[in-house]
């Protein structure tokens, strides 16, 4: 298969071309750099050149907080570029999948959000990545828009990805204990991400890794328990003591109701990340 992978310096776009590539995939991972999704010319003729059989779209603006006093930036890359390229796939008959966000959520539910719940973003950057997937739908109904959350992997810059590193620096944590959501390896979703570009479907997939979900802090313990690391090293505390300027769901957990296999528990997952990559 031929993949154009955007995005191509993250986290989730590193795991995808590692995972391509062991497929023996042909793979153009292309950064903001190389394109720039929010500019729809040049979307549409690096789709015309390549000529991809999938996009696996894994650009994004990710900055919660910075996206509520840069809405414009927020929107470009989250709601113009999406629909840029979906338009594009739909034009040179590639298969689109995007990736989206638990933040579309409000987070009141205490259980699982599955495909059938109605969104209701709280945020700049959960509106923006609700709009995206609503322009996406509409400028290609091939689209497929895969949500995921508290993403976590091998050169990741998120909390859940760096502490690992922190604890292992001996290094003590502040770790929400009251906000939750399903842990997502990258590995794993990257995986599932090119199995959906060859797949017959459209429309939204909620993809996490298995599990009834936990908090940051709980994963935190994970973590520790894993690695070796010193529990007394965490502190717990809450999400309002925090005080970050952008609104967060305070539960986000993920479910799926469209019947895909499911990913290895979060748990399995944590285990398999620290002896592959510490």
């Amino acid at each position: 298969m031929k993949v154009l992978i955007t995005g191509a310096n993250g986290m989730v776009a590193s795991a995808t071309v590692r995972h391509c590539l062991a497929l023996g995939d042909a793979v153009f991972p292309l950064t903001r750099q190389r394109l720039d999704i929010a500019d729809r010319t040049a979307v549409l003729a690096i789709l015309e050149e390549i000529r991809p059989d999938a996009v696996l779209n894994c650009a994004a603006y990710t900055n919660v907080d910075g996206a509520e006093t840069n809405e414009e930036s927020a929107y470009a890359a989250n709601c113009l570029g999406v629909e840029n390229l979906a338009l594009g796939c739909r034009e040179v008959a590639s298969k689109f999948v995007t990736i989206s966000t638990d933040y579309v959520f409000e987070g009141a539910n205490p259980g699982f959000y599955t495909e059938d719940d109605t969104p209701n973003p709280q945020g700049v950057y959960g509106r923006s990545k609700l709009e995206g997937e609503q322009r996406a739908a509409a400028a290609n109904e091939e689209s497929v828009i895969v949500r995921s959350g508290w993403i976590f992997g091998h050169g990741g810059t998120n909390f859940l990805s760096v502490m690992g590193k922190l604890l292992a620096e001996g290094k003590a944590l502040k770790t929400i204990s009251d906000s939750y959501g399903t842990p997502t390896y990258a590995e794993d979703l990257a995986a599932r991400l090119r199995d959906l570009a060859e797949l017959s479907v459209s429309g939204i997939y909620h993809v996490t890794n298995s599990g009834e979900g936990t908090s940051y802090f709980g994963f935190a313990e994970k973590v520790c328990e894993v690695g070796g690391f010193d529990k007394g090293l965490l502190e717990a505390v809450s999400f309002k003591d925090l005080q970050r300027p952008a609104p967060r769901p305070v539960s986000s957990k993920l479910g799926s109701v469209r019947g895909l296999e499911e990913l290895a528990n979060w748990e399995e997952a944590v285990d398999r990340h620290l002896k592959m990559f510490g």
